[in-house]
């Protein structure tokens, strides 16, 4: 194979590793907090 066919297939191959490795990047996970529902007291309290 010429130079130039194996220089393109190992770039090929860097670039797929580089953008496989990127994705096991630690995501943020926001918990907000739950409030309970105001409980049911009667019609006028």
């Amino acid at each position: 194979m010429s130079k130039i066919v194996k220089f393109v297939a190992v770039f090929g191959l860097v670039a797929g590793v580089a953008a496989c490795s990127s994705g096991s990047a630690v995501e943020e996970v926001i918990v907000t907090p739950v409030t309970s529902e105001p409980e049911f007291t009667g019609k006028y309290k």
